[in-house]
C-alpha cells in the first residue's frame, strides 16, 4: 500500500489549489429547484460547501421553478432533502438556521418572459439585503429543451450580463448538450447569442472526480510516467463505467436518450481525453482545453457502414444481480415493448496522431451489470524476449496501470514479482494507492468542486463549445450506422452480467479481453 509523505502536508497551501480560495460574494439562481437534481446533488453540495467554510459571506441562493412555492417552501423541501441525502442531523441547528436564511424562491414559467421581471425584482432585492455584490451564478437544472427559452428571457431582463463591468454572470448548463451534431451546434449559437462563451460552464460531474483530475498530476509530475505515455509502450486502453442500476423509472428520458448519448458522448469521451492530451503549456483553463480539443479532433470516426466492426450495443433483459430478481429494459415502465434502444454499449477508438498511433481504446458502459465500477486501465506491451522461458515466467500478465474513477478512488499497477524459493516463479501482484487510506478522508463530491470553481471563474474542468460540436460529430454517425440496420433484433444481455456475447468478440477479433473488474 503506498502511503503519503508527512512532509506533503506541512504546507498544504505551497500546492495552490484553487480550492483554497474563497469566492467573491455572489447569488445563485437554481433554474430546476424543485427537482430531482437539486435535491440529490446540487443542494447538499452547496450545504456542504457552506459548512467548510468555502462559500462566501452573504451568499445566498435563488430557487427558480413552475412548482407553486413561497420561500418557506422551498426551505422546508431543502430541508428535508438534506436529512434524506446528507444526514438526519444535517438540517437542524444554528448551522441549518444560517444556511437557510439565504435561501429564496421565485415561481416561474420558464417561457413566460413576463415573469421573468419578478425574477430581476427579487433579484435586485436579494443583492442588497444580503450584500452579494451583484454577482450571479446561474444553474440550469432544466430539460434541454428550455435552455433557449430560459437564456433568452434572462437576456431579455438584463440577467445574462454582468452589473456592472467588476462584476461577473456565469451560467451552469447541465448535459446533455443536444442530441446530436446538428442540435448541440443550434444549442451553442442559441446560448451564444446571449452569454459569452466565457460566461458558460457546461458541466460533466464525470470531470469533478478525483482521480480525473489526478490524471493529469499522475502524467505531468512524475517524471517516470510521461516518457512512456505512447504508442511504443503501450498495447491498449480500456474505459470502463459500470452501473448496477436500471433506468430507476427515467424510461422515457432512457428511451430518448441510450447509453450512447447518456455516457459516452459526454463523461467517457471527457474522461478519455484527459488520459491522453499532450503537455499543455500551463495548467491554465485554456491551455488545458485546447490540448482537448486535439485529442478529439484525432480521434477516427466510426463511419455508418463500420458500426459492426467498431461497436456493439445491447439490452438487459431479465436477471440476477445480488440475489434479486430484476425484470428486462422492455418491462420498464414508459419503455416500449419493441424498443431497441441500448443499455449497453461498446466502442474501439483510434486516436490518429504521433503519440496514439495504431493503440486501440476500449470503451464501454452499461446498466444492469454486476459491479457498480469506473476505471481507465492502460495496458502496457509484452516484454520483447522472455528471459524466464523455461519456467511458469511466461504465463505471468501484462502490466497494467488502472486508475478507479468510482468507487474507491485509486491507482493500481499490476507488476510481476518473484515468488520466494529456489525456482524462477513469477506472479503478478498491485502497488496501490487509495485515497481514503493514503489521505485519512474521502474526496468531496464531484459537485462541490465542480460549483466552487464555476464561482471561483475557473474553467479547467468544464467543457467548451467546441468540444462539445467535436463529440457530437463522433457519436452522431455510429446512430446513423445503427437505424442503417433497420429493425434487426438488438443483442441482450441478461442482468448481472458483463454484457453480450458480441461485446467479448469485439475484443477478442484483437487477440485481447475485457479486464475482470
Amino acid at each position: 500500500m503506498i502511503t503519503l509523505d508527512a512532509n506533503a502536508l506541512t504546507n498544504p497551501l505551497k500546492e495552490g489549489t484553487r480550492t483554497e480560495r474563497t469566492p467573491e460574494p455572489c447569488t445563485m439562481f437554481i433554474f430546476g429547484a424543485s427537482g430531482d437534481l437539486t435535491r440529490r446533488k446540487i443542494m447538499p453540495s452547496l450545504f456542504s460547501l457552506f459548512k467548510h467554510r468555502l462559500l462566501p459571506a452573504g451568499f445566498s441562493v435563488i430557487g427558480v421553478s413552475s412548482t407553486e412555492w413561497k420561500t418557506d417552501d422551498f426551505r422546508d423541501a431543502i430541508k428535508k432533502a438534506l436529512a434524506e441525502f446528507v444526514s438526519p442531523e444535517a438540517a437542524q441547528g444554528p448551522l441549518w438556521e444560517s444556511f437557510a436564511q439565504g435561501l429564496f424562491y421565485q415561481t416561474l414559467d420558464f417561457r413566460d418572459a413576463v415573469s421573468y421581471a419578478k425574477l430581476a425584482a427579487l433579484t435586485q432585492e436579494v443583492d442588497q439585503s444580503r450584500g452579494t455584490g451583484g454577482n450571479h451564478l446561474i444553474y440550469l437544472a432544466t430539460p434541454p429543451s428550455l435552455i433557449g427559452d430560459i437564456v433568452k428571457n434572462l437576456g431579455m431582463v438584463g440577467l445574462s450580463k454582468p452589473v456592472t463591468p467588476k462584476n461577473w454572470t456565469r451560467i451552469i448548463i447541465e448535459k446533455p448538450f443536444g442530441r446530436d451534431y446538428d442540435s448541440a451546434t443550434q444549442l451553442n449559437r442559441t446560448v451564444n447569442e446571449y452569454f459569452k462563451e466565457r460566461q458558460v460552464y457546461r458541466i460533466d460531474h464525470y470531470l469533478g472526480k478525483e482521480t480525473v483530475q489526478n490524471i493529469l498530476v499522475f502524467r505531468f509530475a512524475n517524471e517516470i510516467f510521461e516518457p512512456i505515455w505512447n504508442h511504443n509502450y503501450i498495447d491498449h486502453v480500456q474505459i470502463t463505467a459500470a452501473e448496477t442500476v436500471g433506468v430507476e423509472g427515467r424510461g422515457a428520458y432512457y428511451e430518448e436518450a441510450g447509453a450512447l448519448r447518456d455516457m459516452i458522448q459526454n463523461h467517457l469521451l471527457q474522461v478519455l481525453s484527459v488520459a491522453c492530451i499532450e503537455p499543455p503549456s500551463s495548467f491554465a483553463a485554456e491551455s488545458v482545453r485546447d490540448e482537448k480539443i486535439k485529442v478529439f479532433r484525432s480521434i477516427r470516426p466510426i463511419l455508418p457502414e463500420q458500426v459492426g466492426q467498431f461497436t456493439v450495443r445491447g439490452q438487459y433483459s431479465e436477471g440476477v444481480i445480488s440475489g434479486k430478481r430484476l425484470i428486462g429494459y422492455k418491462d420498464e415502465p414508459s419503455v416500449l415493448k419493441t424498443s431497441t434502444t441500448e443499455t449497453y454499449v461498446a466502442c474501439k477508438f483510434f486516436i490518429d496522431n504521433w503519440r496514439w498511433a495504431g493503440v486501440p481504446f476500449y470503451v464501454r458502459s452499461g446498466k444492469r451489470l454486476p459491479k457498480r465500477v469506473s476505471e481507465i486501465a492502460v495496458t502496457f506491451k509484452r516484454i520483447p524476449h522472455m528471459l524466464f522461458s523455461n519456467t511458469m515466467a511466461d504465463q505471468h500478465e501484462q502490466n497494467v496501470l488502472s486508475m478507479r474513477i468510482q468507487p474507491d478512488e485509486g491507482i493500481s499497477l499490476k507488476f510481476g514479482a518473484k515468488l520466494p524459493g529456489q525456482t524462477v516463479r513469477i506472479r503478478s501482484v498491485n502497488m496501490d494507492f487509495l485515497y481514503g487510506s493514503s489521505f485519512g478522508s474521502q474526496s468531496a463530491d464531484a459537485y462541490e468542486r465542480l460549483i466552487l470553481d464555476c464561482m471561483l471563474g475557473d474553467a479547467t474542468l468544464f467543457i467548451r463549445n467546441d468540444s462539445v460540436e467535436e463529440t457530437w460529430r463522433l457519436i452522431t454517425p455510429i446512430h446513423e450506422g445503427w437505424k442503417m440496420q433497420g429493425d434487426a433484433e438488438i443483442p441482450k444481455y441478461s442482468a448481472g452480467t458483463w454484457g453480450p456475447p458480441e461485446s467479448d468478440h469485439l475484443l477478442e477479433r484483437d487477440g485481447r479481453k475485457w479486464r475482470r473488474l
